[in-house]
């Protein structure tokens, strides 16, 4: 029996949680993740925890949750869900965790496009689904798809989708080796990290993210967008990319007889995102 099981205070258990996590974490992170903890598994609101005014019984398996945080596993794959745009999504190892860049690049489709219409849309790389599921919350009309590789990562979107009330159609594909038919919008956040990149990455994204999901080659960082491009299956692509590359990826779409071509920059001012229309 440790230490912790004869803590009964609220801040007693968030001072020994971030006690166990020194070390392990970034210095800036180990608070908000003990509060975190608390409120994941006690069900206490931030205000209660900081107002002191209620108790809660010993954290159940607290020791395997700190066990795994000090494994670099990160606390959404702890817990098996993250909070993103408003969605409650399920992931696991087999999908990324939806990142504060994609959710720009959901509100840059969702200000583009017609809200009006009856567009269809496809999501390439759908992983949790994240992106298929917040547009298709956010516009009713529109017919929403999202493709994968992966069928365990498609099982867990699907159940993204009734986990949050919307009905999106969901297909397994390769998308280097198949074809789409012709529809409104390309929407996708493709690998696009190089393999030279990981002595620069976080460690918990490392090694507990599907590197499938991340990595593409050394010798080709625009893989997936020049073939995704090269179908022309879409009047209009939006893209998340990797910000060594904006240039390149809007010098291929030009070449491809793209138009109107953005490159646009993420509330850090990283350019995270680009936008091509072609008359086909």
């Amino acid at each position: 029996m440790t230490f912790f099981h004869y803590l009964c205070s609220v801040k007693q258990q968030i001072d020994y949680i971030i006690s166990q996590l020194q070390g392990y974490i970034p210095e800036e992170e180990i608070c908000e993740l003990a509060y975190w903890i608390v409120e994941e598994t006690t069900g206490l609101t931030r205000t209660q925890i900081l107002m002191g005014c209620k108790d809660t019984e010993n954290i159940p398996n607290i020791e395997i949750i700190l066990e795994k945080l000090r494994a670099n596993m990160p606390i959404q794959y702890v817990f098996e869900h993250a909070e993103w745009m408003g969605l409650d999504l399920r992931v696991t190892p087999a999908t990324l965790i939806p990142r504060p860049e994609t959710a720009e690049l959901v509100e840059w489709v969702k200000k583009t496009a017609d809200h009006h219409q009856a567009l269809r849309i496809v999501d390439i790389g759908t992983g949790s689904g994240c992106i298929a599921i917040a547009l298709k919350r956010a516009c009713p009309l529109w017919d929403v798809t999202g493709v994968d590789i992966s069928a365990e990562a498609l099982t867990i979107a699907q159940e993204n989708a009734e986990r949050n009330q919307v009905q999106v159609t969901w297909k397994q594909l390769d998308i280097l080796s198949e074809t789409l038919d012709f529809i409104d919008i390309i929407v996708s956040n493709p690998p696009y990290i190089c393999h030279k990149e990981k002595a620069e990455m976080d460690a918990r994204v490392l090694d507990h993210e599907p590197h499938s999901a991340l990595f593409v080659p050394d010798t080709d960082p625009l893989l997936f967008y020049r073939r995704i491009a090269e179908m022309k299956a879409a009047r209009n692509l939006f893209f998340e990319i990797n910000e060594a590359y904006g240039k390149e990826v809007c010098d291929m779409l030009k070449e491809l007889g793209y138009q109107h071509i953005t490159l646009k920059c993420d509330i850090y001012g990283k350019e995270r995102m680009v936008y091509g229309a072609i008359d086909c």
